[in-house]
């Protein structure tokens, strides 16, 4: 809970930067709202690849703090680093690939100029986020989470504010509408980096990891390292990622409405998402520190109580959308037709709510036992072999509309809920008994 704490508060934050592009953009109108959903499923794909091989910085990180070798740290770090603007370059050029093929796979033609101006605009602040998930995953794996809340929080300030100045044209600003609403996360995205390295720079502990101590040119054994433990998590990671932004382009060929609407009960879904994806974190951060000092029997019940925090948080979730289902679609929209279909998908999020806490957190356990590749295989399974192929089909095929699609989502959740907890039970027992020898002798 210490260290869980304060990235609930940022992921919350970061979290409210899409709620405000959402809510903000939804009242410029549908084919704003339309154009900011299609463009953030298409920046979550590419940006979360990115994130996913840098989150590898929190388990190494980790392991070196739990087996008292904190100097490790600070040219784990600089790697890290190097890693990230290459990262950049490759997610960008992914980004204007997508954007500009938008066109082929059905969307609305009023969505695609907007949607394609806004990817560009967001896309100037990757070298800047790239470098704060550095040391931002480098903080988590040392055990200190509370800079990471602070930059969010003032990440979060800048965006609304940004939003509001761009996207309306205040200031003596032009409005650009959905454009205006990137321009204002990119200009998000170097504060944060500003405010961490600030922190990271007068904060007296962090000292010891010797971040600053010296250049280090890029290392190719660090950073094969970091990419054979990065890349199977960016892989999980935009599997996960891809098959919310391919249901969002499926939603883009039943027309502007669909879209709308998959975004509001997509975005409270999301938004809730970041509780559990804080216990996630805190959880590989725990068991890969217990795991540093040579204790696997701690290291699997910490995962069992972190899994189980994150279940019972989707469903106190679920429980709210339950009751306040109608109330909450209201506040994100005046349009009675979209309203009334995100009734409906926020009744079929209560369902995967549980099952998407489940996975997350079995993955967070997994991640601290450096255990990637087979969860990697398992997600992809999941979400490519099942769960979109059956959105697909029920929605498109069969004609079965956008309540149909999510469906497919359902199943895929389910089943990555169930094979990730299993892999989790199997490492950590086999860790056990690889350990027990050692302890007796």
């Amino acid at each position: 809970m210490i260290l869980a704490g304060p990235l609930i508060a940022n992921n919350l934050a970061v979290a409210g930067m899409g709620f405000a592009d959402t809510v903000m953009a939804g009242r410029l109108g549908t084919v704003d709202l339309a154009a900011v959903a299609v463009g953030s499923s298409v920046w979550a794909v590419a940006f979360l690849f990115g994130l996913g091989v840098l989150m590898a910085m929190s388990p190494i990180a980790a392991h070196a703090v739990g087996a008292g070798r904190p100097g490790e740290v600070g040219a784990c770090v600089r790697q890290c680093l190097w890693l990230s603007q290459g990262l950049a370059v490759v997610v960008a050029l992914m980004i204007a690939g997508i954007a500009s093929s938008l066109d082929d796979v059905g969307i609305d033609p009023s969505i695609i100029p907007l949607a394609t101006r806004y990817l560009y605009a967001i896309s100037w602040g990757l070298p800047a986020m790239f470098s704060y998930l550095s040391l931002r995953y480098m903080s988590e794996g040392v055990g200190w989470t509370r800079p990471i809340m602070y930059a969010a929080v003032i990440g979060l300030t800048v965006n609304v504010f940004g939003n509001w100045v761009f996207m309306y044209g205040k200031l003596g600003f032009p409005a650009m509408g959905a454009v205006g609403c990137g321009v204002a996360s990119a200009v998000a995205m170097w504060v944060m980096l500003g405010v961490m390295i600030a922190y990271i720079a007068l904060q007296p502990r962090y000292r010891q990891y010797r971040i600053t101590e010296r250049f280090d040119p890029p290392r190719l054994v660090q950073l094969k390292e970091f990419l054979g433990l990065g890349l199977p998590i960016g892989i999980s990671v935009i599997s996960e990622a891809g098959l919310f932004s391919a249901v969002a382009l499926l939603m883009g060929s039943l027309g502007a409405a669909a879209v709308a609407a998959h975004q509001i009960a997509i975005n409270y879904a999301a938004t809730m998402f970041m509780v559990p994806l804080a216990f996630h974190s805190a959880l590989t951060i725990r068991v890969g520190h217990t795991l540093g000092r040579g204790d696997p029997a701690m290291a699997r019940r910490i995962g069992v109580i972190g899994i189980g925090m994150c279940g019972i948080v989707m469903m106190v979730s679920a429980t709210v959308l339950l009751l306040f289902r109608g109330a909450i679609a209201a506040f994100y929209t005046t349009d009675p037709g979209v309203r009334e279909l995100a009734v409906s998908l926020l009744a079929m999020a209560m369902i995967f709510q549980v099952f998407d806490g489940l996975q997350v957190g079995a993955a967070g356990a997994l991640r601290g036992y450096k255990d990637t590749r087979i969860p990697m295989l398992l997600n992809f399974g999941s979400y490519w072999l099942v769960a979109f192929p059956l959105a697909w089909y029920l929605g498109v095929v069969a004609d079965r509309g956008p309540v149909a699609v999510w469906i497919g989502l359902i199943a895929g959740l389910f089943l990555t809920a169930a094979t990730l907890n299993a892999r989790f039970v199997s490492v950590a027992c086999r860790r056990m008994e690889a350990d027990a020898p050692v302890a007796a002798m």
